[in-house]
């Protein structure tokens, strides 16, 4: 699980109720979505390779995607959240 730090190593800054939630999977799975659909068509369409090579190919990009992207989005997204709002409500 990726959790947001007490506090900021550089500034010191609290970021003790600052709280994504669920939004950095939603994107993470949004994104993966426009990357990997057309590319599972296209490699459909160019090599027709067997369904299980679709199968284990696919999982292993979005696994490895998802894992690439979540804590990116979960920075961007508290960022935004004190940028936006200074501090978390409840």
């Amino acid at each position: 699980m990726l959790q947001v730090a007490e506090r900021c190593e550089v500034c010191g800054l609290d970021l003790s109720n600052h709280d994504s939630g669920d939004g950095p999977a939603v994107f993470v799975i949004f994104a993966l979505g426009i990357i990997v659909v057309p590319l599972a068509l296209w490699v459909e369409t160019v090599f027709q390779p067997p369904l299980w090579l679709h199968a284990v190919l696919w999982s292993l990009v979005i696994l490895a995607g998802a894992l690439g992207l979540l804590r990116l989005f979960k920075g961007v997204l508290v960022a935004l959240q004190y940028k936006h709002r200074g501090t978390a409500h409840d």
